[in-house]
Order: structure tokens, then sequence, then C-alpha cells
């Protein structure tokens, strides 16, 4: 029986890991539970799933969400705070853990649960993006088992073979696929009047806003490259990004004899968790099945940097100063708030990210510790904060 800990429990992927943890009662048991501010949503899965423990952000949070609780009879302790989430993450009793909290605030957890050796499914693909070569290390050093579930990610885990010591000398290349979000084929020029429903109408997927508005300006896939440097030892040069509208192919592998091995499914994020909760065994995910006589066609194009200039950061970042990616994700953080607030255009979001990173250059050691990340973290975002004033509408 796999104790579970699920960080961002009211999100899309915590909630979708849920749902696949209740098909499995007999291999899986919600050990504890943590959430932001959503805390009806938190509340209903706490009656259901009964955890040992749940975290919210504050104590006035957690004192309302334990009276609640106490009074449905629900014998789960509540915690509060940054503190919380990294004591729940690396608790001697939690197996498991999902981090599906979004943004540079999950990173801290993911490095806790990592040092303690937990088997971490990680959703949240800025535990990377921020903390690169410290957080690999701290995996090596814990003896964590890592398994990535953002889909494409999970996709070349899939394609790779369970013998990771030999498949860097067969794979060339990697290739991330991309939906190409809800403005693929539009006039870049008439994206400065887009509205945050727009982008976050996301054809394919059911993800958070933030999320969302990264899929749109293909911020997403930016950081996913990132995030596939390090999690498979690659070179930046051997990451590919192509768009593919169906979202059927979630990545591939080319093979040195330039053989080329797929993953495909639907786009449901429950078939990544599914292969995390029970690798190296396949368990029912509770997706719908492929419907091949209703797939008229797959189809691949190159990704337009007119349309999705944002997405060429990551490349730029990989090959600057160790702690440019941390820049890059904090600058992109706030300029996707400000956006959602309704403050700057869409356009601007891209202009903001450029000037963070052309402005910022990081000093020698600013990768190497959890301190000297979030110090970097804050300073980006303080400049970023400044450049935003300058940038309302």
């Amino acid at each position: 029986m796999q104790r579970v800990c699920v960080l961002g429990a009211t999100g899309s992927v915590g909630a979708a890991t849920l749902d696949v943890v209740a098909a499995h009662p007999d291999r899986f048991e919600v050990f504890a539970l943590t959430a932001n501010r959503r805390l009806d949503e938190l509340f209903a899965q706490c009656l259901r799933f009964r955890p040992r423990y749940a975290a919210v952000a504050s104590a006035a949070e957690a004192r309302a969400l334990a009276d609640r609780l106490g009074n449905a009879d629900v014998a789960t302790e509540v915690m509060s705070g940054a503190g919380a989430l990294c004591e729940l993450a690396a608790h001697p009793e939690a197996d498991t853990v999902m981090a599906a909290i979004v943004g540079a605030a999950g990173l801290a957890p993911c490095l806790a649960a990592a040092a303690a050796g937990k088997r971490l499914l990680l959703a949240n693909k800025e535990a990377l993006v921020v903390g690169g070569a410290l957080f690999m290390r701290t995996v090596a050093d814990g003896g964590a088992t890592l398994l990535p579930i953002d889909s494409e990610h999970s996709a070349i885990h899939q394609c790779l073979p369970i013998d990771r010591a030999s498949w860097k000398d067969r794979v060339e290349r990697i290739v991330l696929t991309a939906s190409g979000g809800p403005f693929r084929g539009r006039d870049p020029a008439t994206l400065a009047a887009v509205t945050p429903d727009e982008a976050c109408a996301h054809p394919n997927w059911v993800m958070g806003r933030k999320i969302s508005v990264d899929s749109a300006t293909m911020m997403n896939k930016a950081l996913e490259v990132i995030e596939a440097h390090y999690l498979f030892a690659l070179a930046p040069e051997q990451i590919e990004v192509v768009i593919h509208p169906q979202s059927i192919i979630h990545s591939m592998v080319v093979c040195r004899d330039q053989s080329v091995l797929a993953q495909l499914g639907t786009p449901d994020m429950r078939v990544p968790i599914a292969y995390g909760l029970g690798y190296p065994d396949r368990i029912a995910s509770g997706a719908e099945p492929l419907d091949w006589g209703a797939l008229a066609a797959l189809t691949f194009e190159p990704a337009d940097l007119r349309l999705y200039p944002g997405l060429g950061l990551a490349w730029d970042a990989l090959r600057a100063a160790p702690g440019a990616t941390t820049v890059l994700n904090a600058a992109n953080e706030e300029a996707v708030a400000a956006f959602l607030a309704g403050t700057v255009s869409f356009d601007r979001i891209h202009t903001l990210n450029c000037r963070i990173i052309e402005s910022l250059l990081p000093a020698p050691g600013a990768a190497d510790s959890l301190e000297s990340l979030l110090a970097l973290d804050h300073e980006a975002r303080r400049r970023a904060g400044e450049l935003l004033k300058g940038f309302a509408r």
C-alpha cells in the first residue's frame, strides 16, 4: 500500500491524481493533502479521503478548516505555512509525493522530498527550471525515485529503456510536441488585444489559468525544454519542439539509427499520473481509449517563433550563466500574473521576460543553494515589478 502525499491537491493535476488513487483503493492510501486557498475544495477532499494531514497557507485558514473537519467528525490534523509543505513532503510515513504546486513555490517541498528519498512524481516543472542542477543532485544524493508527470516528459521516460546507463549512447535527440495553444495560426500583430479568457481557452487540455497562459505564449514549452535538459542530461541542441495540434503523440525519442519512438494517448493527465503512480507496473488510468477510427490525421509543423517568441528563450537561458533559468521563470510568473489581473497586455509578457533576462546576470554561485536561488528569484521578481509599472495599461 503506497501512502501518497499530494502537494497542490485542489489544482487540476492534484484532482486528477486523486481520481486515479480512488480507482485503486487496494494500492494507494491518501496520507496528506495540501492546498493554497481553495478551502472548500480541500474540505471536500478531506471528507472523501480522510488523510492523516492537510496543510493550507495561513494559520487562520488552518483553524477554519480544522473546525469544519472536526464538526464533520474527520480526524485530519491541519497544518499551515510553507514549512508544513516541506515537513509533509519529507514525512517518514509518506511513500509517494505528487508535486503539483504551480510555480517556484513548489521548489522547497520538492527538494525536501528528494532529500528524504521519496518516490517523487514531478508535475511542478519549476522545481527543475528554478532548481536545475541543485535539484538533480539532491535527487541523486537522497536516493529518490524521480518520475516526470508532464505528459511530454512522461512520454520521453516511457520511450527510454529502463536501463538508463545505456540509453545515452542510443539517443540522438528528443522531440517535444506542442498543441500550439489557442492562437495557433493567428496573426501575431493581433495578440496585443487578446483577453485572459481567450488565452486560457486551451483547445485540448484542461489546465489552471497560469499554465494555460503559458501554453498560449508557448512559455510552457520553453520551460519544458529546460526541464528536459536537466531530467535527461541532454545538451540544449539535442532538444527539439514541433507543433502537433491533435495532442495525441506526446513526445518522441530519435535514436542514433534514426528510428523514432513515440508515446501516444488521449490528452488526459490521468495517463501520465497513472504511469507515475504504478511504475514500473501499468495500472488503469480511467482515461478514454484512443478511437483510431476517429483519428483523421496526425499532423506536424514547425514552431513559428514570430507567433511564439518566448520559446527561443529556453535555449538562450540554458546557454547563459547558471541561474538564468531561475530568472526567466520568475519574470514569466510575474508577467503572467499581471496579464491575468488585466494590468498588462498579452504581448508584454514576452517583452518583460526579455528585459529581465538581459538585465539580470546571475552572479557566480547564484544557483548553488536553495537560499541563493530564492534570493535570485526574489530579485528577478522585484525588477519585474518595477518594469511592470511602466507597462501598465
